[in-house]
């Protein structure tokens, strides 16, 4: 079983959160609102959508590459958690 379908759950509640966001774009555009509610909910679902790929990149990297807590110390392990903690900066 792949990791997407482990954690199917948790990342169709993200999606859904996600979807419901653009949903509030949506309205605030037909509801003609200022532009700074726009860019803040367009923020939202920015920041929801990085969300979502960094845990699926982040189990894809545990599973597939290498899980530091499967070899801790090793260099393999050492890189991916380098890798993972630069791509949860880069994304917040």
């Amino acid at each position: 079983m792949g990791h997407t379908q482990k954690h199917k759950d948790k990342l169709l509640l993200r999606v859904r959160r996600l979807r419901g966001q653009l949903d509030s774009v949506e309205s605030a555009l037909l509801e003609a609102r200022d532009c700074s509610v726009v860019l803040h909910r367009l923020a939202a679902c920015r920041g929801a959508l990085n969300g979502l790929l960094v845990e699926v990149v982040e189990d894809h990297v545990r599973e597939h590459i290498v899980d530091p807590a499967r070899q801790p110390g090793s260099p393999r392990a050492e890189a991916a958690e380098e890798l993972l903690d630069v791509l949860r900066s880069y994304f917040k």
